[in-house]
């Protein structure tokens, strides 16, 4: 039973990590990780602080996704995050999805 336990972690950690893979990915193709990291701030806020201040926030997908687009100012300070507009619908989603899910910050289930 362990080792059935033990196949089935391991198979689920590497999914896992294949989709954050090709999500991390997406973000560096469309060059969020010219200003974000996952655990340190560049430029702009880490993607794990990010994931931290909306953790359990429902409204938070959708609202990232608008300022991801629109851009905006004033959230983490005086840094400005310029408007992305060319990023695609289903690119968008998939990385916020993967933003919100990190390990560790209480929204581990990325929105399917």
């Amino acid at each position: 039973m362990k080792k059935l336990i033990l196949t089935a972690t391991s198979a689920a950690l590497l999914m896992m990590s294949g989709a954050a893979s090709a999500s991390q990915d997406l973000a560096q193709k469309n060059a969020c990780l010219s200003c974000h990291a996952v655990d340190t701030p560049v430029y702009g806020p880490a993607f794990k602080d990010v994931a931290a201040k909306y953790a359990g926030n429902q409204a938070a997908h959708d609202m990232l996704v608008a300022k991801v687009k629109a851009g905006g100012k004033g959230v983490w300070g005086r840094r400005i995050m310029p408007a992305n507009p060319g990023v695609k619908p289903e690119d968008l989603d998939k990385i916020i999805s993967w933003v919100l899910g990190l390990p560790g910050t209480g929204m581990d289930v990325a929105r399917q």
